[in-house]
């Protein structure tokens, strides 16, 4: 017997010792990718400066964006895993490679990005902020130390006003909760805030997702070439020499007047800008009549299949809410992987919701940047100071952390949520989840139905020469009627 016990706890210990390392290696994969992605935008001016100290300051807040932005895409990529994970185990069942792979380190791994995408939201994140800010307390020792100390003391003033904010939150909405001791803050008040700044996340989601899904074709347009039938590259090319020409002109003339009338910086980064357009029109003349007539229609085509399948399944979780209770979103504690396919269709159906899934959380991102209010945030290339930095990365984390809940709620998958993940207060609601999926359907839709009728007539309007009316007549009041008419007259 103590034989049998022994061997348990080794085995025990080596699958812990496995699984960490897993861990380790999949974090340090992601951080040095992340890494290189920071310092790709970040401002060289703001680390190789005169003073030390600022220096040290903004690399350890640097170090603290990497790890978050390392936690958001961990984050991301939690639902995939599983999905793939319990595919993998269900082709090979039996396969002495495929033992590490099991439900103990993808259980693990939820609750590992759990802990630390809050960590990093709740603490992290307002440090580093605090950190870059702070300039020591008057009187006291200047140094890195002296605002390490001013960035906690701000940290701990600040976890007090949120903590308070929580409790007034828990009173007016729970008044049993809210009678709880400050002892029971653990059980209490921090699930609570959770379960709060997951609602923020899924309701951003819920306004970003769908316009994103409509800004994929407009953004992934822009990087292919497109047909001849709807874009002249050498009338475009043809203009943009002579733009760039006469930008050049200016810029050498000797005339004191000019000097005088003309900016010479803003002249420079708009001669920049023509410049750079110019070499993309000529890189994009030569592509080949494949890429040319080929690639943009096969990707048109996918970004719609893929959003007209989003919308779709979401239809088909709404009926499902309807008439079965089983689909509502909740937690388990044993995901049972290796047992059956979280698709009705097999494999391809769990290679779709990754796909899906991905798909949702670019087309995310597209419309978090595209929205007027956050369009500020864009991080430009070796231009992005350490405050916007900052910004960006709570940005992702709270997107990507929101992405299961999100994914699970709409009905994408079936794989359900594992860890603190499925114990948010709001998930249980019926109403609130039916009023998630019908505003997803219907804000989609809509933007989807705009987008491509508006697409279509833009497209249309260049292709006829109808963009060089005059400026005086209303090119959005034309009627389609007259686009056909004056397609047909202009093929004959």
């Amino acid at each position: 017997m103590e034989t049998d016990e022994v061997s348990v706890r080794e085995q025990l210990f080596h699958n812990r010792v496995r699984e960490t390392i897993i861990c380790v290696l999949l974090f340090t994969c992601l951080y040095m990718v992340c890494y290189l992605i920071l310092t790709h935008f970040k401002k060289t001016a703001d680390f190789i400066t005169d003073d030390i100290e600022d220096a040290t300051v903004n690399k350890i807040s640097l170090w603290l964006c990497t790890f978050t932005l390392s936690v958001a895409v961990c984050a991301v990529l939690l639902l995939p895993i599983s999905i793939l994970s319990n595919e993998v185990l269900l082709t090979f069942p039996h396969s002495y490679y495929m033992q590490w792979l099991n439900g103990s380190l993808i259980h693990g791994l939820w609750n590992l990005v759990f802990l630390f995408s809050n960590l990093s939201l709740v603490f992290l994140m307002p440090f580093a902020y605090f950190f870059t800010e702070s300039e020591g307390f008057a009187g006291s020792k200047k140094g890195v130390m002296a605002r390490v100390y001013e960035a906690v003391v701000l940290l701990i003033l600040l976890a007090l006003l949120v903590l308070g904010i929580v409790w007034v939150a828990s009173a007016l909405l729970h008044d049993n909760i809210a009678r709880k001791s400050l002892y029971d803050l653990w059980e209490y008040y921090l699930p609570y805030l959770y379960s709060g700044i997951s609602l923020f996340g899924v309701l951003l989601l819920l306004l970003c997702t769908p316009f994103g899904l409509s800004r994929m074709f407009s953004v992934t347009g822009s990087l292919l070439v497109k047909p001849r039938l709807l874009e002249d590259v050498e009338d475009t090319l043809s203009c943009t020499v002579f733009e760039e020409d006469s930008l050049h002109r200016k810029l050498n003339c000797g005339s004191p007047s000019c000097w005088v009338k003309l900016n010479m910086e803003a002249m420079k980064k708009e001669y920049q800008t023509v410049q750079s357009r110019r070499v993309a029109l000529e890189m994009r003349r030569m592509a080949s009549p494949w890429q040319r007539n080929l690639g943009y229609p096969l990707a048109m085509l996918m970004l719609l299949a893929l959003t007209v399948m989003c919308v779709l399944m979401v239809c088909f979780n709404v009926l499902e809410l309807l008439l079965d209770e089983t689909a509502m979103p909740r937690g388990m504690e044993d995901p049972h992987l290796g047992m059956a396919s979280f698709s009705m269709f097999g494999s391809l159906g769990a290679a779709v919701q990754v796909v899906l899934i991905l798909y949702l959380m670019v087309s995310s991102v597209v419309g978090f940047y595209s929205s007027p209010l956050f369009c500020g945030l864009l991080p430009r290339v070796k231009d992005t100071n350490l405050t916007q930095i900052i910004a960006n990365c709570v940005s992702l984390l709270i997107l990507s952390s929101a992405l299961p809940v999100f994914s699970r709620t709409l009905g994408i998958t079936r794989f359900d949520l594992l860890g603190d993940f499925g114990r948010y207060n709001w998930l249980g609601n019926f109403y609130v989840v039916f009023l998630y999926n019908m505003l997803f359907a219907g804000l989609t839709s809509a933007s989807l139905t705009k987008t491509v009728t508006w697409a279509v007539q833009r497209e249309l309007i260049r292709a006829f020469g109808l963009d060089r009316l005059p400026l005086t007549v209303s090119r959005s009041t034309i009627p389609l009627k007259l686009l056909l008419v004056s397609g047909l007259s202009k093929i004959q």
